[in-house]
């Protein structure tokens, strides 16, 4: 078992062979079985993915936010690097793919269900998934054409003068904060949909 946990690889594959033995175990006890061509299911499993990749990449919004960000100060000048120049470029890295995967999964979803147009357009009934929508637009926007290219300057990944690269880790860090507030309702609005709460 300490094999598995040593390697986050086969740590990952476990988890997905722990949920096919659920699904499995789940079917037997209940007769119920996943049929191949059930636009539920697949549905269902497109959520699941876009839910998955959000966690991913909130989590890491907020690690950067609520973690990252207010321990740099506290870190001696010597230790700083372990953070920049190994911590940050890899978790900037799953940041911005969550980030991505997090958009194409839910475009997806709203298109298989039939409320991706509706929703971008603020039609009722699906006014608050659409407002979580382009809130997460705008997020993705920021991660990919804001925070990444001036985090790349700001961690010398790309080469820039001194003045430079203080304003890129300004202007990454600032937008970076500008994410998490957007975060909040967010969350809010991709949750009250199934739940009324807008």
């Amino acid at each position: 078992m300490g094999a598995i946990f040593q390697s986050l690889g086969r740590t990952v594959i476990a988890g997905v062979v722990l949920l096919v033995i659920f699904i499995i175990l789940a079917g037997l006890g209940t007769g119920s079985w996943i049929r191949a061509g059930d636009h539920a299911w697949w549905a269902f499993f497109m959520r699941w993915l876009h839910v998955l990749s959000g966690v991913m990449w909130i989590g890491l919004l907020w690690y950067f936010n609520f973690v990252q960000t207010p321990s740099m100060p506290k870190i001696p000048d010597e230790h700083k690097p372990a953070v920049s120049k190994v911590i940050a470029p890899t978790a900037l890295f799953w940041f911005r793919w969550a980030a991505m995967a997090t958009i194409i999964t839910g475009l997806i979803l709203a298109w298989m269900n039939g409320y991706l147009v509706p929703a971008l357009s603020f039609k009722p009934p699906v006014t608050a998934i659409g407002i979580g929508m382009w809130l997460g637009i705008i997020m993705w926007f920021n991660v990919w054409f804001i925070i990444w290219p001036n985090q790349k300057k700001a961690l010398g990944i790309v080469q820039v003068p001194p003045e430079q690269k203080a304003a890129a880790a300004k202007m990454a860090g600032m937008t970076s904060r500008f994410n998490t507030m957007l975060s909040i309702p967010m969350l809010y609005c991709m949750v009250a949909q199934q739940n009324a709460g807008l």
